[in-house]
């Protein structure tokens, strides 16, 4: 038995113990609590019904659920909550502890974890950063906001396994430990509609580096470097040259004032922005593995699903899914990564985020815009009222996405791109971005029907 399942067992003993959320986190925490924990009793809370039967939930587990299925939580001890639920009352006003998986895996291996956050590209930076470890003969585990419970790698660990975790700022709101190093790759508008302005979501973030020791490292864009860090700050950017940490043209000029050359036509990642997630890997994974190893797997690294993933080439276009944009920045980003691009598709949940970025850039990139959803009805309104905007024929509305993707077989131009890159959330319309970026590859290899 392991450090972890020792403590497990002594941080629930005698305690009422509610799993708040029953989804994938919920069910592994259920798993470990059944198995390790000392607890005086278990009970179930969520939203949906909890199938007794199918999950195997022996009587004395109490089921709590449907709409009033928070109000429980006063009874209880201890309340681990999952990541995607959102607290009815402040945490003030509960009297239960509110902890979670995250928090409590911290607790006992903050020293050996490699966390990483931000709005976007914290998937891929996590993934390459296994990889790399994984590929170099370092004994490595991979867990977190990326699909992977910290509950269902803890049995596995030992005192010298790294850890490299993806946290999403739902997983740090509530966080009282961070780990001892931490990548906060950028910030921009997301979550607003949980969070209700950029301040709430930049405060939930900052957990990942406010408990850090003196000691610690945090690697960070140089844009959101702050006086309020308390461990050793590593700044890095694609755009400032006095950044720790600076990239450009391919160079990666690292923290020790050395160079190291990305293999710009041997890797898989497209875009500039990807070359500041190398850069950040490379400093973060320099110390632990050979230069040789590190671009071995670099070169290796294929490129997670929805993110700039080229799909086929049918009616003469190439197309491409990047259905994780949820933002300006990675729209943009998009448009200029993606070779040859003729056309983009624009367009989902409306969040409130402020899109005069992004209709400021089309304005002056030469590319064919289909507006879709309710955003996408916002963005095309925008273009249509903006002076500046001088080409407004290339800017098109179509309802769904079966439409956009019908329009932009008819006027993207063959032997050019068409990228998929929405700028907004999935909620409502699809389960989630993944199930978005499905539907968009199954119409478009349709199209070839």
């Amino acid at each position: 038995m392991n450090k972890f399942c020792e403590y497990i067992g002594k941080y629930t003993e005698g305690k009422s113990v509610c799993i708040l959320g029953f989804g994938r986190e919920g069910k592994s925490t259920y798993k470990i609590l059944k198995k390790y924990g000392k607890q005086s009793a278990i009970a179930i809370a969520d939203l949906n019904p909890v199938d007794r039967s199918a999950n195997e939930l022996p009587e004395n587990i109490e089921l709590i659920c449907g709409k009033e299925y928070q109000q429980c939580l006063d009874r209880f001890d201890m309340v681990f909550k999952s990541p995607g639920i959102v607290l009815e009352k402040p945490l003030s006003e509960i009297d239960s502890l509110i902890t979670c998986e995250t928090q409590v895996f911290f607790e006992v291996y903050r020293e050996q974890i490699i966390g990483i956050t931000g709005t976007k590209g914290k998937s891929t930076v996590t993934s390459l950063i296994y990889h790399v470890l994984n590929e170099s003969g370092v004994d490595c585990r991979i867990a977190g906001n990326i699909g992977i419970p910290v509950f269902d790698i803890a049995e596995g660990m030992n005192d010298d396994t790294v850890v490299v975790c993806e946290l999403s700022c739902h997983q740090l709101e509530y966080m009282t430990v961070s780990p001892r190093c931490a990548v906060f790759l950028n910030l921009y508008e997301e979550h607003l509609d949980h969070y209700g302005s950029m301040e709430n979501y930049y405060n939930a973030k900052k957990n990942i580096y406010l408990h850090q020791d003196v000691c610690d490292v945090l690697w960070c864009n140089s844009e959101i470097l702050t006086d309020d860090i308390p461990s050793i700050a590593v700044t890095v950017s694609n755009t400032d040259d006095s950044a720790d940490v600076y990239v450009a043209d391919g160079i990666v000029y690292d923290s020790d004032d050395e160079e190291y050359e990305i293999p710009v036509d041997r890797i898989k990642l497209l875009g500039t922005h990807n070359h500041y997630n190398i850069a950040i890997a490379w400093d973060v994974c320099k110390d632990r593995v050979e230069e040789e190893d590190f671009t071995e797997a670099l070169c290796s690294f294929d490129p997670l699903a929805h993110r700039l993933e080229y799909v086929n080439t049918v009616c003469g276009i190439r197309w491409y899914d990047d259905s994780i944009s949820t933002a300006c920045a990675t729209a943009i980003s998009a448009l200029q990564s993606v070779p040859n691009v003729g056309t983009i598709l624009i367009g989902g949940m409306d969040r409130g985020i402020d899109y005069a970025p992004l209709v400021e850039f089309l304005a002056d990139f030469d590319v064919r815009v289909i507006c879709m959803e309710a955003s996408g009805r916002r963005v095309y309104d925008m273009i249509q009222t903006r002076e500046d905007f001088s080409d407004k024929s290339r800017v098109h509305y179509a309802d769904h996405l079966d439409g956009a993707v019908k329009l932009a077989a008819e006027i993207t131009p063959e032997g050019m791109s068409c990228v998929m890159s929405p700028a907004a959330a999935s909620y409502g319309i699809f389960k989630n971005f993944e199930e978005r970026g499905d539907a968009f590859k199954k119409l478009v290899n349709e199209l070839s029907k």
